[in-house]
């Protein structure tokens, strides 16, 4: 079942709520509108929020509680929201969906599985290993979420060995399917490449292509 997180301090009006998103495969458990509802999704973080918003001023607590979730913990946001909620919502505030009162479990169960639907089919376009990360749908490449600039080669390189972590590769091999099979440089090409891939992105504290001694090289397997 589908795990989410319902931030409100209106818990026994919205306990049926909740009883009825169970029915439908969505646990849900109710947080208040407090700083130990973000200390608690630092643990086993759920698939999904859902925050209550009815515009008043109070509200603003769980506007500001989504809005970090959103930012700092990358969680998917589901905004439910009275009428006068709507008219107020905030510009600044990112969520993936939003369902106005009166709330129904069935399409808030929907809509729910429809955003992690699609946050699954990102997740595809993604490779990741340690801080790495390869945006295969935008060509881009990221350490700790700053942006690497790499040339297409690179690029092209680093992409093939991440699709297949862990398998070792001969510089001959890497010629042909990076390069093509008309290329005709020598192996000090690639030798070349891998040693800007590691000067943009390894330190000494990670390492992301490993020499394997005379064979080649491959991508590290450990995500």
């Amino acid at each position: 079942m589908l795990r989410s997180m319902l931030i409100t301090d209106e818990k026994e009006r919205l306990a049926k709520l909740s009883l009825e998103l169970v029915h439908r495969g969505l646990v849900c458990s109710i947080n208040p509108e407090n700083e130990r509802t973000l200390e608690k999704s630092n643990g086993r973080a759920p698939d999904l929020v859902l925050t209550a918003l009815d515009g008043s001023p109070d509200s603003q607590k769980a506007m500001h509680i989504a809005r970090t979730l959103k930012h700092d913990s990358n969680l998917h946001v589901i905004l439910l929201l009275s009428r006068e909620a709507l008219l107020k919502l905030d510009n600044q505030i990112a969520f993936d969906d939003f369902v106005v009162e009166p709330w129904d479990a069935d399409e808030i169960a929907i809509r729910a599985k429809r955003v992690l639907g699609k946050a699954e089919e990102v997740k595809q376009e993604l490779i990741s290993c340690g801080d790495l990360t390869l945006d295969l749908a935008r060509y881009e490449v990221y350490v700790n979420k700053r942006h690497i600039e790499l040339t297409f080669k690179e690029y092209e390189l680093l992409r093939f060995l991440a699709m297949n972590k862990g398998r070792v590769f001969t510089r001959e091999t890497l010629l042909n399917e990076v390069w093509g099979y008309e290329y005709y440089g020598g192996d000090r090409t690639v030798d070349v490449h891998i040693t800007r891939l590691r000067s943009k992105l390894e330190d000494h504290n990670q390492t992301f292509i490993e020499t394997v001694r005379n064979i080649g090289y491959r991508f590290k397997d450990n995500a």
